[in-house]
């Protein structure tokens, strides 16, 4: 723990050299600090290319407890673990959650090397009692999952978090599935989800995917719903990245609203044309 703040303060110094490294988590203007520490990874043309912005988003709250979330250049996300009176109190906690998680990203240990990925292997094999076998695989999950690590040789845990947040996406809308039925590799599906980046086009897509079951079995966009809130908050209180939680309230939400406004959603969209052309299928 020692070894591991010490290098936090270098990255401190590094980074933010006009900071004092040694009280720079209990300063009160943290908002300001984490915009400067990705003003300055810009500089270096080491952050997300043309994604420099920090964006604060504050849920709409009568009252205390105030929740606030920050999303980094990338779309980590993070939020304010602790209970706020205010909203400002709500920012600068969500700030300094996304501010150490920013530093711990730029640790050696945070970055995909053949060290990183072969630990990686290993404690997925234990935790799915799978074999090292697996990893050379594609067809398995550690296969797919080694493929996926090899693929972002170099990049940091954050860079790579954007990719794995998809493939969560994709797994939990049932889109892996239809794809596997489809008789398309998982080298494929990576190759072809690795050129995007999450944006509004797949978001609609994905609440598209859930349009139809709620079709299909009624109340189910609901009770999804209701589960995501709860992971969210869960996760949030627990100081995790929160993207793959949110992402899935956004879809559903937007599933939700675009029933209640659009009589018809169901016609077929370029998204849906497009995993047709990823198997092959003009």
């Amino acid at each position: 723990m020692d070894r591991t703040l010490e290098s936090l303060r270098h990255i401190i110094a590094q980074v933010l050299p006009h900071r004092d490294p040694a009280v720079v988590f209990k300063d009160l203007n943290v908002v300001s600090m984490l915009q400067e520490f990705w003003e300055s990874k810009q500089q270096q043309k080491t952050a997300f290319p043309s994604e420099g912005v920090v964006v604060y988003e504050s849920l709409p709250s009568a009252g205390p407890p105030f929740v606030s979330y920050v999303t980094l250049p990338g779309g980590s996300c993070f939020g304010n673990f602790q209970c706020c009176l205010s909203r400002a109190e709500a920012r600068r906690d969500a700030a300094k959650v996304a501010l150490i998680n920013s530093l711990f990203n730029e640790l050696p240990s945070r970055k995909i090397t053949k060290e990183f990925i072969m630990e990686s292997v290993q404690e997925a094999v234990a935790s799915t009692r799978g074999t090292l076998d697996d990893a050379d695989d594609p067809s398995t999950s550690i296969g797919a999952y080694h493929y996926m690590l090899e693929s972002n040789m170099g990049k940091t845990m954050l860079e790579f978090q954007e990719l794995m947040t998809i493939f969560q996406l994709l797994h939990w809308n049932g889109s892996l599935k239809a794809l596997r039925e489809t008789k398309c590799s998982r080298q494929e599906v990576i190759s072809y989800y690795s050129q995007y980046s999450l944006d509004e086009k797949m978001r609609s897509h994905m609440a598209l995917d859930w349009i139809m079951k709620e079709r299909e079995s009624p109340g189910i966009l609901s009770q999804e719903l209701r589960m995501a809130l709860r992971q969210l908050e869960e996760a949030r209180k627990a100081g995790q990245e929160l993207r793959f939680y949110k992402e899935k309230k956004e879809i559903l939400s937007l599933a939700l609203t675009q029933i209640y406004s659009d009589p018809d959603p169901s016609s077929p969209s370029d998204d849906q044309l497009s995993l047709t052309a990823l198997c092959g299928y003009h």
